[in-house]
């Protein structure tokens, strides 16, 4: 049987649970499931010729029954600011980014949870393509199995913030979140993982519910619905009131504050009157604003605000007392910056 095979299931997508039922079912004491987790999860293995504390004839019959994903690098390119991005080909001759930004205490992996979004958000090459199909979760666990064990990169942190929308992509998102975060396996604590929404409430509403003290971002980029409805067209399904409403029963059900991005366009949303209506939004949940130098896209007529408008806006919020940053843009000359991921091999 090839990988393919609807006869074969991912093994690296099932959680330590499912596993043991699995290996209950091969009639495999108990203990096997933790060592395969093991051996996926915190030696980023996928041949399981090589889980040498597995006896042969149970390696044969995983073999038979499982496979396991392992992600194709067609890309990799390596900017001067320890930024890395990687263009994966999947199974299936799609392709994905992947970006790792190394810092002096942390490395954080930005992974993709789409091939391509549906969204479409004016600045954002994801969705230029339209949309192909949901990653799984093992698909979204091995961006980062690969960086740390294939490239040998120390990973701290992980977001949700590459191609695709997150939050329409659930199942298979928590499920990774859950895979990620296992302490037999990669160990990363769920606060040090950032889930990216533009928007989508009704997986905010379900996120809420994972158990887990995930942080919670959301792409705002205006302040009123009217502009709001052009930069980010969700908005038109969910707007402003809807997810500022469900943004305030993710703080009460979680206690977890949340962040609103915010990428400055030169003179389209960076007036001081709409650094006022952002200041009311953040002070109605307490949240913190990550201003965003826009990122080149290849549209015309959208071009970042000038560093003087940035910082103008920036007092300007601080005034009016909300928390806030500007994100110092990184990879933008391998096109591994903000809203840049779109999944081809051009730079």
């Amino acid at each position: 049987m090839s990988e393919d095979s609807p006869d074969k299931r991912d093994i690296k997508g099932l959680t330590l649970e499912e596993l043991r039922v699995e290996l209950a079912d091969m009639a495999e004491p108990r203990f096997r499931a933790g060592q395969i987790f093991h051996w996926l999860h915190q030696k980023g293995q996928t041949d399981f010729r090589r889980f040498s504390d597995i006896p042969k004839p149970l390696q044969n019959e995983l073999a038979e029954r499982f496979f396991i994903t392992r992600l194709e690098p067609a890309q990799h390119l390596n900017s001067p600011d320890r930024t890395e991005k990687l263009l994966f080909k999947l199974a299936d001759g799609r392709f994905i980014e992947t970006v790792h930004i190394a810092s002096a205490r942390r490395g954080t992996v930005c992974v993709s949870t789409q091939v391509g979004c549906k969204f479409a958000c004016a600045f954002c090459a994801s969705g230029f393509g339209g949309f192909s199909r949901n990653l799984t979760a093992a698909e979204i666990v091995s961006q980062v199995l690969y960086l740390r064990h294939d490239l040998g990169r120390h990973i701290t942190h992980v977001v949700f913030m590459g191609m695709g929308e997150p939050l329409d992509n659930f199942d298979e998102v928590s499920r990774a979140i859950r895979l990620l975060n296992a302490p037999q396996g990669a160990a990363i604590a769920a606060r040090r993982m950032t889930v990216s929404t533009c928007g989508f409430v009704p997986g905010i509403e379900r996120l809420k519910g994972l158990g887990l003290q995930v942080e919670l971002s959301v792409s705002l980029h205006a302040g009123d619905d009217e502009l709001r409805d052009r930069l980010v067209p969700i908005n038109r399904t969910y707007p402003l009131s809807r997810l500022m409403a469900g943004l305030k029963d993710f703080i009460r059900a979680t206690g977890r504050k949340v962040t609103l991005e915010y990428a400055l366009i030169s003179g389209v949303n960076d007036s001081p009157p709409e650094a006022d209506r952002l200041a009311g939004l953040a002070r109605q949940i307490r949240a913190k604003v990550n201003l965003i130098p826009l990122s080149d896209v290849g549209l015309k007529g959208l071009r970042a605000s000038a560093p003087a408008v940035v910082e103008a806006f920036r007092l300007r919020l601080e005034a009016k007392g909300v928390p806030v940053t500007v994100r110092r843009s990184r990879g933008d000359d391998i096109r591994a910056a903000c809203g840049q991921l779109a999944g081809r091999s051009r730079v």
